[in-house]
């Protein structure tokens, strides 16, 4: 049937921590070839692997030749999915800042092996795109960084760990994704860049890293490569054969990035856009949230072959590809099938943690300290938190959580608590200026510092006051070109635990930071 033969090329999501009956009919009646997990399918350890191992079961019971592709972004840093039970790891720019190679490949190899403890065969990560514009606002600190040579290197390395832990690497997002300023899970970015300038920077990483199993397309408008105009990378015969097959010689699969994101739904539309990036040259769609649009995608696809205006022998290339994948890392003999199996030990062990903990501390960075570091723990100290907050849609507002104070609470239990909200008011500080200059030490946690103007206007008037602050940069780095001058910086690169949890321990003097900024602040 080529109904089942065109599911192969779908990778669908949905709701909940159990399969919904209409999934279980997609991958009866369509062979659905993989399934996206989000943080909305995640509880304990133990029960990912009961959704994973079900999943699985119901494809066999389907007759599946072959299991299913389970993948999920764990990029670790701002975006992750698992959960409790779980080691949170490093993510991108904070291994970039710490610029090791084997940070970046024992960080993969333990992140593949929780992962496959878990059921997930395929990580959509790492992110190789060459972050050069302080204004991205989706890609940032999932980066490594500024140079395509340190991204490229890491790149390599990261995905030798997952691959070695038995895990299907993705570099994403082709071509490049890391000098715009529009999000495209919102609208269309556009990178007007020539050819010569997308060589040296967007495309090395892809070029040099192409023993990934996986290249994710973007959905952005690449002018120099595709002639029609407004028209994404994904959906473009150029970019996803002309360039990447053909000039390039990737032989790997070529993923799609989610067809439900905005700048394909609220263009083409996902269910023809679907079919359009399978004529450029793309092997699996994504179509990561709406029933009725998967459904639609499949039928839409299925007229497309029948109509001829998507040959058979395109389908069938992209499902041997698909099967040889398949074939290099998973079989029924290492799939789990029983929902009521354990999970290894070792996922979110001792081990894993003691590993991430130094990797934190290699990337943390001391941007600068003018003699305030470290603090006495018996100093009189206040810690002001920003509230929780993500800049795009991939993040998880669930791991946005700010846990600044709970980790200078470990060295001064008696700090101050205070949680800056958006209604204060300059007269406000103004009339409070006097109670903070009464502490020792302000520690200052930063997020999304331009768009948060109450943080900067707050910050000017500590300065202004010769009030002792040290700032936490809890995200971006950029943020620190436009900070006062401070006693000190330090920069995170994410909220994570584990990452406040090295800056403290740097603030009071009880652990080294040996980060440097992977990144260029003007």
């Amino acid at each position: 049937m080529i109904e089942k033969t065109i599911g192969e090329l779908f990778v669908i999501g949905f709701d909940g921590k159990v399969i919904p009956e209409s999934i279980k009919q997609l991958i009866h009646n369509y062979h659905i070839g993989g399934i996206i997990l989000f943080t909305r399918n995640i509880g304990s350890p133990n029960e990912v692997l009961a959704l994973t191992a079900s999943l699985q079961k119901e494809a066999r019971d389907a007759g599946y030749e072959r299991p299913l592709l389970i993948c999920v972004d764990q990029e670790n840093g701002t975006v992750r999915r698992l959960g409790e039970g779980t080691t949170i790891f490093p993510g991108g720019m904070t291994i970039g800042a710490s610029d090791s190679e084997e940070n970046a490949y024992q960080i993969g190899y333990a992140s593949g092996k929780e992962l496959r403890a878990l059921g997930i065969n395929w990580n959509l990560a790492p992110v190789v795109d060459v972050n050069v514009n302080p204004d991205n606002p989706v890609i940032g600190v999932r980066s490594y960084g500024e140079s395509p040579e340190r991204v490229t290197r890491l790149a390599k390395a990261a995905v030798k760990g997952m691959q070695d832990a038995g895990v299907v690497t993705t570099l994403k997002h082709f071509p490049g994704h890391g000098d715009t300023k529009v999000d495209s899970h919102l609208a269309l970015p556009v990178i007007p860049h020539n050819i010569g300038r997308l060589e040296d920077i967007e495309l090395r990483p892809f070029r040099e890293c192409l023993e990934s199993d996986v290249i994710m397309s973007a959905h952005i408008y690449f002018p120099a490569l595709e002639p029609a105009k407004d028209k994404p990378a994904t959906l473009s015969k150029e970019v996803m054969t002309g360039l990447l097959r053909d000039k390039l010689g990737y032989t790997g699969l070529i993923t799609t990035d989610c067809m439900e994101m905005n700048a394909i739904s609220e263009t083409i539309g996902t269910e023809k856009g679907v079919v359009a990036a399978l004529q450029a040259g793309v092997d699996l769609a994504m179509v990561s949230h709406t029933l009725q649009k998967q459904i639609g995608a499949l039928k839409e696809v299925k007229l497309a072959v029948e109509s001829g205006k998507l040959s058979r022998e395109s389908i069938l290339s992209s499902v041997k590809r698909i099967r040889r994948v398949k074939d290099t890392y998973i079989n029924w003999n290492n799939t789990v099938l029983d929902s009521s199996a354990s999970v290894p030990s070792f996922v979110g062990g001792n081990d894993h943690r003691e590993l991430a903990k130094e990797a934190y501390r290699q990337g943390v960075t001391m941007v600068y300290n003018h003699g305030l570091i470290p603090i006495d723990s018996g100093s009189d100290m206040a810690v002001v938190t920003p509230l929780a907050a993500v800049q795009s849609a991939a993040e998880d507002s669930s791991h946005a959580a700010i846990r600044l104070y709970d980790v200078i609470c470990a060295y001064q239990p008696h700090a101050k608590n205070i949680t800056l909200t958006e209604d204060w008011t300059e007269e406000y500080i103004h009339e409070q200026i006097e109670h903070w200059k009464q502490y020792d030490a302000v520690i200052f946690g930063v997020q999304y510092l331009a768009q948060h103007p109450v943080q900067q206007l707050f910050l000017e008037i500590l300065a202004a006051n010769d009030v002792p602050v040290i700032a936490i940069v809890m995200k971006s780095p950029y943020d620190v070109a436009i900070l006062p001058e401070l006693q000190a910086c330090i920069c995170t690169y994410e909220v994570s635990y584990p990452a406040l949890e090295v800056a403290a321990s740097a603030v009071f003097g009880k652990g080294d930071i040996l980060g440097g900024l992977p990144v260029t602040i003007n």
